[in-house]
């Protein structure tokens, strides 16, 4: 029996929960674009530099998405030219980094299985998966040898731990810069946080860098990581139990990825493209029925909850 029959069968044998579609609303604060008005830049021209690091760059040069900044040679294996350099599209490693763990704009990808990522590519190209960001048009652009070596490198990769998870009432006022992340105003200032996620650089300066060694913090809601945990390995009532296509430790099961640890905006942004269809390839069908009755608090927790686990 293949994987996916496989779960089918569990998902069938631990049983759906009637679906009547709640529709959660589009959680913009997901979808950080870069605001409009921007602070003035400043030694945009200036070498910088990392502890530990042989190597200079401009933020001009950081930023430039076809060649990202190699501060760490020695801290991942040698990239293929699809992760290191764009030539008709951007270099993999911009967004996602060379460790693969990325930014909450993007998503982690190490050890998400090669068969999976393949996948993904494919419904992007197809139009199945709709998603957020310049990944619809990077698929279209990438011919198959390129997605494979890609693919081949990140599934390669180790879990490191990335995202801390913080429950809080208020968190700091942030904009998103203009490389969509979002990040502390130099005003200061803080705001209740709502029913939202505020996921900001544990070292603003070293993200902005792209330091592969510098994670985030997450600030969630009160009370949402319990939240998530019963709706994740429970299923609440309100929809199946994670952990059952997932795995008991949420790494993963066969091509089935791996969900701990991931940044929480990723999270909810596919939660939420899988309620309203836009991931609609033929290995989704069964995320529709669990996502169906979930609202827009249900997909804070679960990330929130996904978020705090051990990648």
């Amino acid at each position: 029996m293949s994987s996916q029959s496989l779960i089918t069968a569990w998902v069938l044998l631990f049983g759906l929960v009637p679906v009547v579609a709640h529709g959660a609303e589009r959680p913009d604060w997901a979808f950080p674009v870069a605001d409009t008005i921007q602070p003035p830049s400043q030694d945009e021209d200036q070498p910088k530099t990392l502890a530990g690091s042989t190597k200079s760059y401009t933020q001009k040069q950081i930023d430039d998405l076809k060649n990202p900044p190699d501060w760490f040679p020695d801290m991942y294996p040698s990239m293929p030219p699809v992760v290191a350099h764009g030539t008709i599209t951007f270099a993999c490693g911009s967004c996602h980094l060379p460790t693969g763990a990325g930014h909450d704009e993007s998503a982690y990808l190490a050890a998400l299985p090669t068969q999976y990522i393949v996948r993904q590519m494919a419904d992007f190209k197809s139009g199945a998966r709709k998603g957020f960001g310049n990944m619809p048009a990077i698929a279209q652009a990438l011919g198959d040898d390129d997605v494979q070596s890609a693919a081949a490198y990140f599934a390669a990769l180790p879990t490191r731990p990335w995202v801390r998870v913080v429950e809080t009432d208020t968190v700091p006022k942030t904009y998103v810069n203009k490389s969509n992340m979002r990040v502390k105003l130099s005003a200061g200032g803080s705001e209740p946080i709502g029913s939202r996620i505020v996921e900001l650089a544990e070292d603003e300066g070293a993200a902005i860098a792209r330091d592969p060694r510098s994670g985030f913090v997450a600030y969630v809601p009160t009370g949402s990581v319990a939240k998530g945990q019963t709706l994740v390995t429970t299923g609440g009532g309100e929809t199946t139990a994670c952990t059952v296509c997932h795995g008991a430790n949420l790494k993963g099961l066969g091509t089935t990825p791996p969900i701990a640890g991931q940044h929480t905006g990723y999270i909810v942004r596919q939660l939420y493209f899988f309620q309203n269809g836009s991931r609609s390839g033929p290995s989704e069908s069964l995320m529709h029925n669990v996502v169906a009755r979930l609202t827009g608090d249900d997909m804070v927790a679960i990330a929130a909850y996904l978020a705090s686990r051990q990648p």
